[in-house]
């Protein structure tokens, strides 16, 4: 009894409990339309859901659909390894451009030939000149084909590209030939103004790309004339060809040599190489010479003035009577320094203050120095060829640095050697290139001329040189460059007849870098030579990878 009562008393005393917390019990109708309710927002949160699933996958096949049909994919250039372009009996010069005349991001070719046709049916008589006649030509950098050719009035004196770097101008190569001055579009080969040479001044290269004098929001250009009694210059406009101002008179003496250069405060100097040394002449001062005003808006560097000279203006550089060449260190170096190449020493000199930084004895620089990083310094370092008597040179790669001697070997020379050149690769070193042929029992002084080879040296194996075959013909210029942004680094050769300008074959050609390697000799040089396999040595020059300065 106590217990069926205990229980029948406390089942009222659970269902309290649960009620001050629910409240009285819902009923069974209640509580049917409350599922009810439940069930039609969850049916409801499941289209929405399901809406955004398709919307989203609707929009992903959309995308997908624009890329794969609609955009177009850039398409890779299809290269030829090598190519071939001869033209007979025809004439040719020491001019050879590297220029993106196509807008494809791939380079081309730019050159000069004098011939009575041009590759495209183009006749010096349907140009009215007469024959032979010149012919600027650009050809595409992938398969050697033609892209254009404008025919111009001979004789062809000298030619010079890549000026469409400065603000404004619409022109990229100017040529002097005959008695003209031709700008001339390297896309399409149109001549955007051409006009008469400044009587009585004969111009030589380089052509000096200076800001806009003219107010007309166009750079302009400078050109200097020298002979025996004074050195002169003019400024063009690069907008019409027009000059500017007059003939500014800059030395009373011949200059041997001209160059622009740019001081660490935004000034520009006109370099002169005189029988004395190298001295600078700022562009304001000429400006004003010019005409008045012109110099305006031109920056002045106190370092480089305060040793100006109070009569001429002339700030001394480095003084010696027998400079040869002046370069700067490196076209695309934000910072170059000036390198001097005498009778006796080759010489960095500091742009800034202009001090001597370092100096290498030789009386003997064969040909125009190159510039490439041997070491992982950032510096770049200095290629040089010396001749060592008996048809031999040396080539020596200097450290940029201090001048010390890095590497050196021994070659064969030959009258049309190619200077050095190098190609930068993405770990920071350069690939080298140098011609001439390997001394040897077999070889003599007297077959050096019509025998030689490429050879490319990489600065991980300093004691080997991968040697291409045999190349017979006559080399009038040469070119180590990259076609492409960081790609296909490639030789572009241009050889013809022994005296430039004579008649003859010509031909233009290119060749593939890393397709020379396979069929390279390996060439071990020096004592304690590298350890690595022929085969195993080719294959770390075939997994290079350039890039751009």
């Amino acid at each position: 009894m106590e217990a069926t009562g205990s229980a029948t008393e406390g089942e009222p005393l659970k269902r309290g409990e649960d009620g001050a917390e629910m409240g009285t019990a819902p009923s069974a109708t209640e509580l049917k339309k409350k599922s009810c309710k439940e069930g039609l927002g969850f049916v409801k949160l499941t289209h929405w859901r399901t809406a955004a699933f398709f919307f989203s996958l609707f929009l992903c096949l959309t995308i997908v659909f624009a890329f794969s049909f609609i955009i177009p994919c850039p398409v890779r250039p299809q290269y030829l390894v090598t190519w071939n372009r001869t033209f007979s009996e025809a004439a040719t010069y020491d001019f050879l451009a590297i220029e993106d005349a196509s807008k494809d991001k791939v380079m081309d070719v730019v050159f000069v030939l004098k011939n009575t046709q041009g590759s495209q049916n183009n006749t010096c008589d349907d140009a009215g000149l007469p024959s032979p006649c010149v012919f600027v030509v650009a050809v595409d950098g992938t398969d050697g084909e033609t892209l254009w050719e404008r025919p111009l009035a001979p004789e062809f004196h000298w030619a010079q590209c890549g000026l469409d770097k400065e603000t404004g101008k619409m022109w990229d190569c100017l040529l002097s030939h005959s008695d003209q001055l031709t700008a001339v579009d390297k896309h399409t080969g149109d001549v955007r103004w051409q006009q008469p040479q400044p009587p009585g001044l004969h111009s030589t290269v380089p052509v000096l790309s200076v800001p806009d004098l003219d107010g007309d929001k166009v750079s302009d250009v400078a050109l200097v004339a020298s002979n025996k009694t004074q050195t002169r210059l003019l400024f063009l406009s690069g907008k019409t060809g027009v000059q500017i101002g007059s003939t500014v008179v800059l030395d009373s003496t011949e200059t041997a040599n001209h160059l622009l250069f740019c001081t660490t405060e935004g000034s520009y100097y006109v370099l002169l190489q005189t029988d004395t040394g190298l001295y600078g002449l700022a562009l304001w001062r000429i400006a004003a010479k010019a005409k008045a005003g012109m110099e305006v808006g031109l920056k002045k560097d106190k370092h480089w003035e305060k040793n100006a000279s109070a009569t001429s203006g002339l700030v001394p550089i480095y003084k010696s009577d027998s400079v040869r060449q002046v370069l700067r260190t490196g076209e695309t170096d934000d910072s170059p320094n000036l390198l001097l190449v005498t009778g006796k020493e080759v010489a960095l000199v500091d742009r800034k203050h202009l001090q001597l930084l370092w100096r290498f004895n030789t009386s003997s620089v064969l040909s125009e120095p190159s510039f490439g990083h041997f070491n992982k310094d950032n510096v770049l370092d200095v290629v040089i060829e010396e001749d060592v008597s008996n048809y031999t040179k040396r080539v020596i790669i200097l450290d940029g640095k201090s001048g010390h001697v890095l590497w050196e070997v021994d070659l064969l020379a030959s009258p049309n050697s190619p200077r050095p050149a190098s190609i930068h690769t993405t770990n920071s070193f350069s690939v080298f290139v140098f011609w001439g042929t390997m001394p040897s029992e077999t070889n003599s002084s007297e077959t050096f001329a019509s025998d030689q080879h490429s050879y490319l040296l990489h600065p991980l194996y300093s004691k080997v040189l991968l040697e291409s075959t045999t190349f017979m013909d006559h080399i009038i210029t040469f070119k180590a460059t990259l076609l492409e942004h960081g790609r296909h680094a490639a030789y572009i050769l241009l050889t013809g007849p022994g005296t430039e300008g004579a008649e003859g074959t010509v031909v233009l050609s290119k060749r593939k870098m890393k397709q020379e390697v396979p069929d390279s000799k390996v060439l071990r040089i020096g004592t304690g030579g590298s350890s690595e396999t022929n085969e195993d040595i080719k294959e770390a020059l075939n997994r290079l990878r350039f890039s751009d300065w």
